[in-house]
């Protein structure tokens, strides 16, 4: 291999922000990527899956050497739908009074830029991996399914890699992690989450005659109540409380002098390391079990008479990731020593926020995130500082430097 190409972390940034590719749709955004790697010497693996009944989904996994240890850098080119209240065009990525404007500038193509840019610099500085020079690998595991079902992303290209026997030893995922301000978290763990679907069963009828049905709405209530009375805990070392969120209420009636056969409702928990997915689905179900009762105590034996023993209420419930953490040792040393030496201060710790992919990469490596600020992601105008590119950059640098020091 030659010189090593000089990769600009904005520019890069701002090809990658003008491929539109909301999930499930790449639009070419991995083909820039593919070409600045292979320009730098990776491996570049392209990787489809189609499993489960969701649309294919384009991955990549690009690898630099063949030696240990292997220094993965994870992350995602999908990004989430354009919405309304843009005043520029989200995928001309324009910068404007020092900001790169665009979906995905901090969800999170900037980081990925960052990280290649990054590597790019090392290599300058250290050389490729060669059988004289075998200081290890640096691996990239980007994925094109993580605003989305993450049935055909970033889980099965870790099912693929484990299946030929290629091990990850650490890994950086590059999530917008910092509230307001570079610098200030590092996510080392994340609370798992736990989606319940709930339809009460009752008796439709006339509102004036509500003994001759059997309204399932007070029943709801009192189950949702039940679910919300108390905490789930009071946190833990390295997690806030576990929370629990009623996210949806339906009846689907218009007319006021109709008691209603059926009620429905959503609710999310966002669990800490407190609790396990199973354990949850278990108390959930004895806690709705408590609060309806006995059927005879709460519906009239005419209301009653005729359902052939049809459930009080069904309920589906769906765990999309445990809670995890990867506890404060080596890995996190390296990230937050990398922030110090860049921007000298002190980078927080946490296990705040919603989910990522981080919650499968766990199960392979030590994981932890740090990116972009996460202020604008999801939003009209997204953005991020083209200074905050340019320190994130070096930021990455410093991170490979010091893992493999």
């Amino acid at each position: 291999m030659g010189a090593v190409p000089n990769i600009d972390a904005v520019e890069l940034a701002r090809e990658l922000i003008r491929r539109p590719s909301i999930t499930p749709k790449d639009e070419g955004a991995l083909d820039v990527l593919v070409r600045a790697l292979e320009g730098l010497g990776f491996t570049c693996e392209r990787m489809a899956f189609a499993d489960g009944g969701k649309p294919q989904i384009e991955n990549l996994y690009a690898r630099l050497g063949t030696g240990a240890p292997n220094f993965c850098f994870a992350g995602h080119t999908d990004v989430v739908p354009v919405g309304d209240g843009w005043t520029v065009d989200p995928f001309k990525a324009e910068v404007i009074e020092g900001r790169l404007y665009g979906r995905g500038a901090a969800d999170m193509k900037s980081a990925i830029a960052a990280f290649t840019a990054a590597t790019s610099q090392y290599l300058k500085k250290n050389g490729s991996p060669t059988p004289s020079n075998q200081w290890g690998s640096i691996s990239l595991l980007i994925t094109g399914d993580e605003e989305g079902d993450a049935v055909n992303g970033t889980v099965k290209v870790l099912e693929k890699l484990k299946a030929r026997g290629e091990k990850l030893d650490a890994c950086v995922v590059g999530e917008p992690t910092n509230p307001t301000k570079l610098g200030q978290m590092i996510k080392i763990g994340r609370r798992g989450s736990l989606t319940g679907k709930l339809v009460v069963h009752g008796t439709q009828g006339h509102s004036a005659y509500p003994h001759l049905a059997d309204n399932p709405i007070p029943r709801l209530m009192k189950m949702l109540g039940a679910l919300i009375e108390t905490p789930l805990d009071n946190g833990t070392e390295h997690f806030q409380p576990s929370t629990i969120a009623i996210t949806t209420v339906d009846v689907g009636n218009a007319a006021t002098n109709v008691i209603p056969g059926l009620a429905r409702a959503g609710f999310n928990i966002r669990f800490n390391d407190k609790h396990t997915g199973d354990a949850l689905r278990t108390w959930v179900r004895e806690t709705f079990d408590r609060a309806v009762g006995d059927r005879a105590a709460s519906a009239s034996a005419e209301a009653s008479a005729g359902q052939g023993g049809r459930p009080l209420y069904d309920l589906e419930m769906s765990v999309s990731g445990e809670s995890f953490i990867t506890m404060p040792g080596p890995l996190t040393d390296v990230v937050q020593g990398a922030i110090k030496s860049v921007l000298g201060g002190a980078a927080e710790l946490s296990t705040t926020g919603g989910t990522s992919d981080a919650r499968f990469i766990k199960n392979a490596c030590p994981v932890c995130e740090f990116g972009m600020v996460g202020q604008s992601m999801h939003k009209a105008d997204e953005h991020s500082l083209v200074s905050d590119i340019e320190s994130l950059t070096r930021i990455y640098l410093a991170m490979l430097e010091g893992y493999f020091k």
